[in-house]
């Protein structure tokens, strides 16, 4: 598979970070890298041009529950600090900070995702909004404290993640940063 990063329009990490954290050590140190420097598996979750949702539940074989966090509003953007975990054992599988700009989005699309209860490749997927998934940037990441918590670490083991953006009826919607669990 040939993907190139797309730097057409990049969500900025430090921006999308500092939505939740004062810093962006606070979440972890990352270190852009290329898919042939990420173990098999970190790399087959991230290095696709496909929602997370799908791909975590294909690779757990189960449907995944979205866990908000905290969000963020503004008049023209929702954001949301989430965790991804397992139906059957509530396993955290995917941490991420999402932005979303709401005006790109119909009504009914946007109160789905604002009710919080659904994972947001499945609300886009099932309400059929025509999206195209830009891989932008992987990353390895050293976790910060909250990062190890969050995974329910004992202590920090290297993760990795991605940046990427969704394109929603063909504008730039959605800016994505998604962490996969180092639990594999």
């Amino acid at each position: 598979m040939t993907l190139t990063p797309s730097r057409q329009a990049t969500p900025e990490l430090k921006a999308l970070v500092h939505l939740f954290y004062p810093s962006l050590s606070d979440l972890g140190q990352f270190k852009e890298v290329a898919e042939n420097e990420m173990p098999e598996v970190p790399r087959k979750l991230l290095w696709h041009d496909a929602h997370m949702t799908v791909t975590v539940e294909s690779h757990h074989g189960q449907s995944v529950d979205v866990g908000v966090l905290n969000t963020h509003v503004t008049p023209t953007h929702y954001s949301r600090r989430i965790l991804l975990t397992r139906q059957s054992d509530g396993r955290v599988v995917q941490f991420g900070i999402v932005r979303l700009n709401s005006t790109f989005l119909g009504d009914e699309v946007r109160k789905e995702i604002e009710s919080e209860s659904t994972p947001l490749g499945r609300i886009l997927i099932e309400h059929d909004v025509l999206r195209d998934v830009r891989l932008l940037s992987l990353w390895r990441i050293e976790p910060g404290s909250d990062l190890v918590k969050q995974f329910g670490l004992e202590k920090p083991e290297t993760c990795y993640g991605r940046t990427a953006l969704i394109y929603c009826n063909g504008l730039p919607a959605v800016e994505l940063l998604e962490v996969v669990t180092p639990l594999e």
